[in-house]
């Protein structure tokens, strides 16, 4: 896998123009604004108001927007169904997470802190309810967006996970063979660990992607790639 040609990929978009990559007004920037957002909270000392009533329906904004522009609210998907206010529970438990999981990043992978995450995502899930059908795609595209922790799960994801590290769900082992991974290939994943973009400016913020936001973006764009080949 070539690590860097698919980070450029996801940042600057396709030769084709077919995918415009992350610009300011382009879909993979609402990770950029979802992030920042509940960033702030965490770095200002008091991540539990965002709970708050006088917050709630921005946190719930910024969630929800974050979920749709990245493909949870496609097809039969259940919460294509709600309002916002079926993020309020899942807001509750981001507020009440452990400090803790604000800090973990994939270089910390240690057996504590992925028992860590692992709880946070079983939080998660339980807030959004059975009804919703809280799919490791889901949870793990919250954990993303909002603590940068883990990449997302998703299809393409989970493709190149298989082909590359042997492992193609969220669990321990996954996160173990990631951590792996990243140590091998520490200096280019730090070096394209670029800022964050603010809203509505678009400029480049003092806030950097994580590491596990670098691998989401390497291995997303790899099992599209390969997803690709396949139909051809």
């Amino acid at each position: 896998m070539d690590i860097e040609r698919n980070i450029l990929r996801f940042l600057r978009g396709d030769e084709d123009g077919k995918d415009p990559g992350r610009g300011p007004r382009d879909r993979y920037a609402s990770f950029d604004y979802c992030f920042n957002y509940f960033q702030s909270f965490r770095e200002d000392g008091r991540p539990e108001m965002l709970a708050a009533p006088e917050h709630m329906q921005t946190s719930c904004l910024h969630l929800g927007f974050y979920l749709a522009s990245w493909g949870m609210l496609r097809g039969s998907s259940a919460l294509l169904q709600r309002s916002l206010v079926v993020y309020e529970p899942v807001i509750r438990a981001i507020a009440g997470a452990d400090q803790l999981v604000w800090e973990i990043d994939v270089h910390c992978y240690t057996d504590a802190n992925l028992a860590l995450l692992l709880r946070c995502s079983q939080a998660i899930a339980a807030a959004f309810g059975a009804e919703h059908n809280p799919s490791p795609t889901l949870v793990t595209k919250v954990m993303l967006g909002v603590f940068g922790n883990v990449p997302a799960f998703d299809s393409f994801v989970c493709t190149a996970l298989g082909a590359e590290l042997g492992v193609r769900t969220f669990r321990v082992r996954a996160l173990q063979a990631l951590a792996a991974f990243y140590e091998t290939h520490r200096e280019v994943i730090e070096r394209h660990r670029v800022p964050t973009l603010a809203f509505p400016t678009g400029e480049d913020t003092c806030r950097r992607y994580t590491q596990a936001k670098v691998l989401d973006m390497a291995f997303f764009i790899e099992g599209q790639r390969m997803s690709r080949q396949r139909t051809l």
